[in-house]
């Protein structure tokens, strides 16, 4: 839809079209009129790439809430917010059962029963998956749904450039190609995802670059534990900025580790060998390197034939096909990348974050539940169980008629101004690279600090023309800034 065929006013404005966001955009009333941004294509987003599944406890014979709650405090560090990982654990089995009803197609045995599979850090078989795509079934079969809404609209290519708070909720203002248009909101739900593209290599998509966390900043919410990032041991490894995930997955079905002499190597660092958390694993990795003076690492699964690879892991295999490993046949480069966000915008049980009216909900929020490491396949139930309770808690506040935005006069940006120069965002990709990997380097983090404090300010004040490269740039360097400047103190 183009801006100019958009309404001025929405009692919601939906930033993202991943998991989180769609899930929410579902749970809100018939007669809630919704926007929901995507700044690219509407189905790019770090949760149409999510491979391995959805972790929940359904087998109550075989399993529990309390071994689910305890896995993610063990990964998390016990660094979790408990009433948060109870609320995820004990209602997220519902909302995964509730996308059934919308079509999502979660891998079956023979009699019907829903297949389980086990990632690192888990106890039990619980996670529910469609082949090693489950991420992409869920953004496509809830998308489905939302599209057929007549309350949503839906608004792609589309980026944000600002939001600013209101006496009764937002303004926002959206560019997208040469078009600019001012929309105001009652309320707002941040589902960004995450913010990879501040490091030279990552597991995500080109959108994740922190703009929701930069504008909750700039708006004053609270920003915790950004520097809680996890980085996923096995990436495939390539030359390339964004790496192809080897999902968590495939060490859960019986991958070895290799190292540069193809030697197994876990059982030097965690009695749990391949199937420990995975910033352990990343660690081991790590350590291994400098123990043998090489970055060649492998994952072999070879052993368990092409018929039964092929078919539970179709999207791998093709995958490394198209980079020349057949992993039937072939052992699979891998290498720590960084991956997925923990810290974000602060928010409670209710996905409320400290600024009235917003809400956060998916990767760009910290809702506490992974603590200082996220336990595989709770992100995608983290999306369903606080997208849904940001949506409930709107319509609450809604009903509560307390609150109605107003198109308040408010200064327009000026989108003209000097290009950006080049360079910007690769030196502080570099920087992170650097300074805040799996080991962090302190030496780098203060030098690095200082520099993106730099160009941060440089960025603020420069002049430059508003176009989505220096929005991007800007948001990058936000993020940076935080996360260096929190490990710093």
């Amino acid at each position: 839809m183009k801006l100019s065929e958009l309404q001025t006013e929405y009692d919601v404005i939906i930033m993202g079209s991943g998991v989180a966001g769609l899930y929410a955009a579902l749970n809100l009333e018939a007669d809630t009129k919704v926007l929901m941004i995507s700044k690219k294509e509407r189905k790019l987003s770090n949760s149409s790439l999510a491979q391995g599944g959805v972790a929940c406890v359904l087998d109550f014979k075989n399993d529990s809430y309390e071994l689910h709650i305890e896995d993610t405090l063990v990964a998390g560090r016990r660094a979790n917010k408990l009433d948060a990982v109870k609320q995820l654990v004990t209602e997220g089995p519902r909302d995964v059962l509730k996308t059934i009803e919308y079509n999502v197609d979660f891998d079956r045995d023979e009699n019907g029963e829903l297949l389980k599979t086990l990632e690192g850090g888990h106890s039990r078989h619980r996670i529910v998956h469609h082949k090693d795509t489950t991420g992409n079934e869920l953004v496509t079969k809830l998308l489905a749904q939302v599209e057929k809404r007549p309350n949503i609209t839906l608004c792609d290519m589309t980026m944000a450039t600002s939001v600013k708070r209101l006496s009764g909720g937002f303004v926002t203002d959206l560019m997208s190609g040469g078009e600019h248009r001012r929309i105001f909101s009652t309320f707002m739900l941040i589902a960004t995802g995450g913010i990879g593209r501040v490091y030279k290599y990552t597991t995500n998509p080109s959108v994740a670059t922190g703009d929701g966390i930069r504008f909750a900043y700039e708006m004053g919410a609270s920003i915790k534990n950004l520097s809680y990032i996890q980085f996923h041991p096995t990436a495939f490894n390539s030359d390339g900025r964004e790496q192809f995930l080897i999902s968590e997955a495939v060490r859960g079905e019986g991958a070895y580790l290799l190292n540069a002499n193809k030697e197994r190597f876990m059982d030097r660092y965690d009695s749990r060998l391949e199937l420990a958390p995975r910033d352990i694993v990343s660690r081991a990795i790590i350590m291994e390197s400098r123990r043998t003076g090489s970055n060649k690492f492998f994952l072999d699964i070879r052993y368990k034939g092409k018929e039964f690879l092929s078919k539970r892991f179709p999207g791998i295999s093709e995958g490394c096909l198209k980079n020349g490993v057949d992993i039937s046949e072939d052992l699979i480069p891998i290498f720590p990348c960084q991956h997925y966000l923990m810290g974000g915008i602060e928010t409670d049980l209710n996905s409320r974050t400290t600024v009235s009216q917003l809400y956060a909900a998916g990767e760009c929020a910290c809702t506490g539940v992974h603590g200082e490491n996220r336990l595989a396949s709770n992100s995608l139930l983290e999306a369903l169980v606080f997208g849904r309770r940001a949506a409930l808690d709107i319509e609450k506040q809604k009903k509560l008629g307390i609150y109605k935005v107003h198109g308040e006069e408010t200064e327009k940006p000026v989108y003209g101004g000097a290009p950006l120069p080049r360079g910007m965002r690769t030196e502080i990709r570099e920087i992170m690279q650097k300074a805040y990997f799996v080991i962090p380097d302190s030496g780098a983090i203060h030098e690095g600090f200082k520099r993106v404090t730099d160009i941060l300010n440089r960025l603020r004040i420069g002049g430059f023309a508003i176009e989505p490269d220096y929005c991007e740039a800007l948001s990058i360097a936000t993020v940076a800034f935080i996360i260096l400047r929190e490990v710093c103190e």
